[in-house]
């Protein structure tokens, strides 16, 4: 069905403080969740980067415990799916043989992201890392809290993250508390430990408030981070801390499918249709990555590959990637295509949103992205952009909207996604009730 409907997650305004109940449920590597396609495995990766060694284990861990699939997430982070009952011992060997898992109490505080088609901010992601992983009191946050470095370019700075750090010229950095509109500026190398600061500051915010917050922009505005106070504190560290008021921040849209470079090597971004892949598929990555520079998973849910050959008789990379049903070219239709896990894997799901999505990619073409959720949760929906939104029913169909707005008329699924996802701000349909504005799509 297609109606009008609750504004998202990402665009909702919190004019209430969040309380919550319970602690942070997100799974790990060794937290397991039980989904209804078996458990559940999340490794974090911090910065996205895994060595050709560590990736080819990971596709080890996919065959042997679970699926034989891997998914990548939106924190560029892996997940293992269909995992056996107790297999979580031989897991956690296996990860820890492969140094993706550091010390249990730690395992799924290591969210970072990093600008992926450079290697710059790599040392600061490094460093926080470690510097978290020796740190007891960063175990107190949830497993959605969220660290980004970015290189000055703007993609991951534009994914709400709760720790932004954003390298600027002259061997300075400025590092942001939430969505705030200013920052604090540092020299290059203070960087990570500010990050950690502000992860520490953030934690002394969440018991004042009492409210258990999860992220930053979940804390009541009584308990607001501030600039000033965070400048003091990194002061009072030993690090030479500038307020800046207002920021004008970068905003870069994430790399999609390409190939790229001026010699016999260069980069290449390739995109696993809705980010899921086999362990064959994965291996072919293994393959094609350079050994030195491995390979970049990114909160896009694709993999970046530095310093391959761009030009090799009959073994062309972008072939065999291609051939392995991966995604290179960016004209593609699933560019910018998402979705959550949906049936059968997931219990709350009213649809098996994947099946659906492929069997309309190539027919609902547009601008804007498109993500299909299987239920009102919107697991893994885009950040930062108007985006369209494909909500399953309980009545075997979707409802369609931009931000909340009903925007399409038609009744064939694939039409209705067309216009949708070719609307522009001035297209928009004033919110309606769903029974002014219901319409049947079909699948």
């Amino acid at each position: 069905m297609l109606a009008a409907m609750s504004q998202p997650p990402a665009a909702a305004s919190r004019d209430e403080p969040v309380i919550r109940e319970r602690g942070d449920a997100c799974p790990g590597a060794l937290r397991l969740h039980a989904a209804d396609d078996g458990f559940l495995a999340r490794v974090r990766i911090p910065g996205g980067a895994l060595t050709v060694r560590q990736a080819s284990l990971l596709a080890v861990a996919a065959d042997r415990f679970g699926d034989g699939h891997l998914e990548l997430t939106s924190r560029g982070n892996v997940q293992l799916r269909g995992l056996a009952e107790g297999c979580g011992g031989g897991l956690a060997e296996l990860l820890d043989g492969a140094g993706l898992l550091p010390a249990p109490s730690h395992e799924r505080v290591r969210n970072i992201v990093a600008t992926p088609m450079s290697g710059d901010v790599l040392p600061w992601v490094g460093e926080l890392d470690r510097l978290l992983c020796a740190n007891t009191r960063v175990t107190a946050l949830s497993g959605r809290f969220l660290f980004a470095f970015d290189d000055g370019r703007g993609d991951v700075a534009a994914l709400e993250p709760d720790v932004t750090v954003l390298a600027r010229p002259g061997g300075r950095a400025l590092v942001r508390l939430g969505p705030a509109a200013g920052a604090v500026s540092v020299a290059a190398q203070d960087a990570p430990r500010a990050a950690l600061l502000a992860a520490e500051y953030f934690l002394d915010a969440v018991d004042a408030a009492g409210t258990r917050a999860w992220r930053v922009g979940e804390l009541p505005a009584g308990h607001a981070l501030d600039d000033a106070e965070f400048a003091a504190r990194l002061t009072g560290a030993g690090i030479d801390a500038v307020r800046v008021a207002g920021v004008a921040w970068p905003c870069s849209p994430p790399p999609g499918p390409q190939s790229g470079g001026t010699g016999e090597r260069g980069t290449l971004c390739v995109l696993p249709p809705l980010g899921r892949l086999t362990s064959e598929q994965w291996r072919v990555l293994v393959q094609v990555a350079d050994p030195g520079t491995g390979l970049r998973v990114t909160p896009w849910r694709s993999v970046v590959l530095h310093d391959v050959p761009l030009d090799v008789p009959l073994e062309a990379p972008a072939r065999r990637l291609e051939g392995a049903g991966l995604v290179v070219s960016a004209d593609s239709a699933w560019r910018s295509v998402t979705a959550c896990t949906g049936q059968p894997g997931c219990a709350k799901a009213l649809a098996d949103v994947r099946a659906d999505a492929r069997a309309v990619a190539e027919r609902a073409r547009g601008p804007l992205p498109v993500h299909w959720s299987g239920c009102e949760r919107r697991c893994g929906h885009p950040r930062g952009t108007r985006w369209v939104d494909v909500l399953a029913t309980r009545d075997d169909g979707y409802r369609i909207s931009v931000h909340g707005r009903a925007v399409a008329r038609q009744t064939d699924l694939a039409a209705a996604l067309t216009a949708a996802r070719g609307t522009t701000s001035d297209q928009i349909s004033p919110d309606q009730s769903r029974s002014e504005s219901e319409v049947a799509v079909k699948k």
